[in-house]
């Protein structure tokens, strides 16, 4: 599946992904390949991104949302994304 990660300023991250955990406002969940159909409102928190060589990455964010539709993510976020 593809995720993109965007803020207002730029883009953070497009690329194939494994899997993706999102902090959502009811709490974690993870989105794996052919997910369902979804958007949630983001929390402050980390997202965990599992490239296709099962290497994990992370990204600190404020808040925002999330979107899933075709096997496609796209994450946007507001303010400031530290990677780590």
């Amino acid at each position: 599946m593809n995720l993109i990660i965007l803020t207002p300023e730029h883009e953070i991250f497009n690329g194939a992904v494994k899997s993706v955990k999102v902090p959502a406002i009811g709490g974690q969940f993870e989105i794996l390949n052919k997910h369902a159909p979804v958007v949630a409102a983001l929390d402050k928190g980390k997202i965990k991104v599992t490239n296709t060589k099962s290497e994990s990455t992370y990204y600190q964010i404020d808040e925002g949302y999330v979107e899933v539709l075709n096997n496609q993510v796209i994450i946007l976020v507001s303010g400031t994304v530290q990677k780590q």
